[in-house]
């Protein structure tokens, strides 16, 4: 199959420092071809005057749109060191070389060389909660954010999540700016909106379109990481022009509020071509109590395997229906199953909203959480019938990952988990902390750990669990702390030392 004729998908982080504009041409494709990039959009904060006499439909001035939003739109800048142990194998495709600036064959990045690269955030609350895109900050050793009145700060990861590419990081300041957060259901096709960001480093930049579709699903996050995750893609579709810099940036609406996190561009040529997709606020509100009160997202399923229904699935299934979305089966003890959902059954209305194909289904389940219930609409036979259920979560039940199992050591920028006993039996070890997530924080800016590292001691005192290491690093009174363990499958014992704080 000729490959014009697929979507290519590209995560583009942000734009990397001191790359000159003009170079963002992707070598190998064709112009006929269409890259999802990550960018930013704006947002939907613009207050529109009209002009006497005129058109009413005419919009002439945002400039109090701008101005209510610009302090509240940050630039962010995330700096990487590739180490030796990272840069093996890693090998830049020759189709995206030109993009990256690599002159031929050599590794992604030289060993041991920092890069930074730069998106965008938005404050949401007066103490300094920032959002952003999960990619403009993924894998950063650290992060720095640059208010709009010039000021820098260190920002600590707060939380990630890969499956809506959003994060929430914070900065050590009071009584900031905040945005608005509207409400994305009120969102129409047609309506104005703004789009503030920091595309090619250029800071507090504002441009403004039309909201030209929702609920957009477009398979970007799923191939993006390589089905490690369960996206949830119903994206704000705009004109509004965006783009590398843009990411994590605002779209507004003419009261000045928050509508949605700008977050993709469509484009055959790595720059704005017409179409920007931004997550929905009312995602985003979910997102950031989550990570707030937890440091994880509290995902809740459904518990059904689905496809989206169209005119010919309808004819193909016999139904008299083509909008929903159409159960193929179900998960065994699953939420829908012990509620009486069937196969069969087309999902067609979720607590008022009328569902018609997929993001609307993935969008409205990815607000709640284990435990919520939520009344839905199927079509049986021809005839609809009202369910209840309450929705679990990914083991089958509706607890909450509570702040100790997702234990977080904020200032080392890492998450732990302990082994389970076939994890030791398989690396021959008694015990140990697993290294699960990294993110900003000591262990990045400091040592070359890699996520997945076992910790088996802490300045020569064994650990076996989460509260052994927790013991460990609050009692040490060493300048100097140094944790040894080992990798999986690759045998020798390493040590990592940075200042004890």
């Amino acid at each position: 199959m000729n490959k014009r004729n697929f979507l290519y998908l590209l995560l583009v982080a942000v734009l990397a420092s001191g790359v000159t504009l003009g170079v963002y041409k992707l070598a190998g494709f064709d112009r006929s071809e269409i890259v999802l990039q990550e960018a930013g959009n704006g947002e939907n904060g613009a207050v529109v005057r009209f002009a006497k006499g005129g058109n009413a439909g005419t919009p002439v001035d945002f400039t109090l749109a701008a101005s209510m939003s610009t302090p509240m739109v940050v630039h962010i800048v995330a700096t990487q060191k590739t180490n030796q142990r990272a840069s093996r194998g890693r090998q830049v495709p020759d189709i995206f070389r030109e993009f990256f600036g690599e002159g031929g064959g050599g590794s992604f990045r030289r060993r041991n060389q920092p890069s930074r690269s730069s998106g965008s955030g938005v404050i949401v609350s007066k103490d300094g909660y920032i959002v952003t895109n999960n990619h403009v900050i993924d894998n950063a050793r650290e992060v720095d954010v640059i208010l709009n009145n010039k000021k820098t700060y260190k920002a600590t990861v707060i939380g990630t999540d890969p499956s809506t590419d959003l994060a929430l990081v914070k900065i050590n300041a009071k009584n900031l700016p905040s945005i608005v957060l509207g409400n994305s259901d009120n969102v129409k096709v047609g309506q104005w909106v703004l789009a503030v960001g920091n595309p090619f480093n250029l800071e507090s930049t504002v441009t403004a379109g039309i909201v030209s579709a929702k609920g957009r699903n477009l398979n970007m996050l799923q191939r993006g990481q390589r089905g490690r995750i369960s996206p949830i893609e119903s994206f704000i579709q705009t004109d509004a022009a965006v783009n590398p810099g843009n990411s994590g940036g605002a779209l507004i609406n003419t009261k000045g509020e928050l509508i949605g996190i700008n977050t993709a561009i469509a484009t055959p040529t790595g720059t704005f071509a017409g179409y920007s997709f931004a997550v929905p606020v009312n995602i985003v509100k979910k997102i950031i109590k989550d990570l707030v009160e937890f440091g994880t997202v509290q995902r809740a399923y459904l518990g059904v395997y689905f496809r989206e229904l169209n005119g010919e699935l309808a004819k193909q299934l016999k139904l008299d229906i083509t909008e929903g979305t159409h159960i193929d089966s179900l998960v065994v003890g699953g939420s829908a199953e012990q509620s009486g959902v069937k196969k069969g059954d087309v999902i067609v209305d979720i607590e008022g909203k009328k569902i018609k194909g997929s993001s609307d289904l993935l969008e409205a389940i990815g607000r709640k959480r284990p435990g919520d219930k939520v009344r839905i609409k199927v079509s049986r036979n021809g005839k609809i019938k009202e369910v209840t259920i309450k929705l679990k979560n990914r083991d089958g039940n509706s607890d909450l990952v509570t702040k100790k199992k997702a234990t977080s050591f904020r200032t080392l920028g890492a998450e732990f988990a302990e082994l389970t006993d076939a994890e030791k039996q398989r690396y021959d070890i008694s015990g140990g902390v697993k290294v699960s997530k990294m993110f900003a924080g000591t262990l990045r800016s400091m040592t070359d750990m890699q996520e997945g590292f076992i910790i088996t001691e802490v300045n020569g005192k064994k650990v076996s669990s989460i509260s052994d290491l927790k013991s460990a690093l609050s009692s040490s009174n060493s300048s100097m702390v140094t944790l040894g363990g080992v990798y999986p499958n690759d045998p020798g014992q390493r040590y990592y030392a940075f200042k004890n704080k």
